[in-house]
């Protein structure tokens, strides 16, 4: 939720200064952009353009003044700050925090780069038969970014072979959520909207970002687990032949031990209570 809520205050920011600049080159904005690609219509719609609507002029004075810009990048570094964390944390780093700005800065522009090229592919190919051409090309090149994301953000304390794991799972499930938030999200801007008119897109965007957040930390989290594993295996060092049994009865004893625990504490409230009647 924490990675979400600072997805979110960086992408406000960055939709309105992207939006402004696609106004400048194009017909389209951010929003036509959302409504496209999910299909949203009716009150769904309508909320994301409420939203996201901005002029070109309302952009020079907001989002490409000094203010604004600075704004940006306070919202933007705070996010890569909050997925820093989560690669420290996975693999128990040293906090580096401030120290990595530079680092933090590069990587949003990369993100930039990987959802423009990602929606480049998804427009120019997704015609094709199936579609199976843009998948293939999406997934190849998420992999990459998950990696060098990684990289980046851990200031390359991590190699991309121990990454590697990691953005393969990253890639899989994102790709899975995709599809899943393709069906799902129309529905969920719909009533948020009629519910809550404009700030209901605001609600959407917090729900589907926290989907999109809890792919790459549980990724991230297994991305380890499977290389530590994997190293395990190149060593030659397996697990005793009864460990898993013995985790087993390990957990069954601590359910039991919180039933009879549970048990002794209702049992005082059942006496307390008169009978029915």
């Amino acid at each position: 939720m924490a990675l979400a809520s600072s997805a979110l205050t960086a992408l406000i920011p960055l939709a309105v200064l992207g939006g402004a600049l696609l106004d400048l080159v194009g017909d389209h904005d951010v929003a036509d952009e959302i409504i496209d690609h999910y299909g949203l219509t009716g009150g769904g719609a309508q909320a994301v353009t409420d939203l996201f609507a901005s002029t070109a002029d309302e952009a020079a004075s907001t989002g490409a003044g000094i203010a604004g810009t600075v704004f940006v990048v306070i919202s933007v570094l705070g996010f890569s700050r909050a997925a820093q964390r989560v690669f420290e944390q996975a693999w128990e780093l040293k906090p580096l925090s401030v120290r990595n700005t530079l680092n933090g800065l590069w990587w949003i522009a990369c993100s930039a780069a990987f959802l423009a090229l990602n929606g480049w592919i998804s427009a120019s190919l997704d015609q094709r038969r199936l579609g199976l051409a843009s998948a293939a090309c999406q997934a190849v090149l998420s992999v990459g970014f998950f990696v060098l994301s990684g990289r980046i953000l851990s200031a390359k304390r991590l190699s991309r072979t121990e990454l590697l794991p990691f953005g393969v799972l990253a890639a899989v499930l994102a790709a899975c959520y995709s599809v899943g938030a393709s069906i799902y999200l129309p529905h969920l801007f719909d009533s948020y909207a009629t519910a809550y008119g404009a700030v209901g897109a605001v609600f959407a965007l917090i729900s589907a970002l926290f989907g999109a957040m809890l792919v790459v930390v549980g990724s991230v989290a297994l991305g380890r687990e499977v290389h530590d594993e994997l190293g395990r295996i190149r060593a030659g060092r397996r697990p005793a032949d009864d460990e898993v049994r013995r985790e087993w009865d390990a957990v069954l004893d601590e359910m039991r031990s919180r039933w009879r625990t549970a048990r002794r504490q209702l049992s005082p409230r059942r006496d307390r209570d008169p009978p029915p009647g």
